[in-house]
């Protein structure tokens, strides 16, 4: 499906754009990933120390674990998101907001993957996301979290395949090559930052629950912006229908 985005002013309901991400396709084959057309890439970082052997509960790996479970490591400045929680996490939608200056880009991904690895030198968890039509990139991220059992060293990665989805028009295209590719990086290096403050002050704490649909918007605590009702609103037109008011 090729995907013909438009702008609206002012934020719209999630529910409804939610509930239309529901049965949308992925929008790549892996069989096209390589580079040099794709970036392939490998984000970690360090989050602290635990007692060498398994994790403690309720240790360090298990509050990194929650934290990545519930999408709460997103840094509001540039993505957040809503989904039902309702939904199990293999198979659960989310529909994502990426905001550049006052430009806001609604994108659906799902889940498709689950890390639960039964290692004995390591504990590992994690899941991994793919782009749905619509969405202005094409490809994959698998966030993680790692205790090596031998040191204690308790490491969060992003591990992504993406690139631009070649079917968006010139102006977009535009847009991407020239901050694209500079936001995505500044994606990765904040999340590691956000998630070594949260495991540092143990900030696991429940998402935000909406007033209606049993919805949460993440990451907790971040309120709309009043401004954001003048933000432009690139949506899929495929969803307008759902969503217009």
């Amino acid at each position: 499906m090729v995907s013909h985005r438009r702008l609206r002013i002012g934020r719209a309901d999630p529910a409804p754009a939610l509930a239309a991400l529901r049965g949308r396709a992925v929008n790549y084959d892996r069989a096209e990933v390589r580079r040099p057309a794709w970036n392939l890439d490998e984000h970690r970082c360090v989050l602290g120390l635990e007692p060498p052997g398994p994790a403690v509960p309720g240790g360090l790996w298990s509050v990194a674990c929650e934290l990545v479970r519930d999408y709460e490591f997103t840094p509001p400045g540039l993505v957040r998101a809503v989904y039902d929680p309702r939904v199990p996490l293999l198979g659960r939608e989310l529909l994502l907001e990426g905001r550049f200056s006052a430009l806001r880009f609604q994108m659906g991904v799902r889940i498709t993957s689950l890390v639960d690895a039964d290692d004995p030198a390591r504990d590992v968890f994690g899941w991994g996301y793919e782009t749905l039509d619509g969405h202005l990139e094409r490809g994959e991220v698998v966030y993680r979290v790692v205790k090596h059992r031998d040191s204690g060293h308790v490491e969060f990665t992003a591990t992504s395949h993406s690139q631009v989805d070649p079917r968006l028009g010139p102006v977009l295209r535009l847009g991407w090559a020239l901050f694209g590719r500079r936001t995505q990086l500044r994606f990765y290096r904040e999340i590691q930052g956000r998630m070594r403050g949260l495991v540092r002050e143990r900030a696991v704490r429940p998402p935000s629950a909406g007033a209606t649909d049993g919805l949460v918007t993440v990451p907790a605590g971040v309120e709309p912006h009043p401004l954001d009702r003048f933000a432009l609103y690139s949506y899929d037109p495929a969803r307008s229908r759902l969503h217009a008011s």
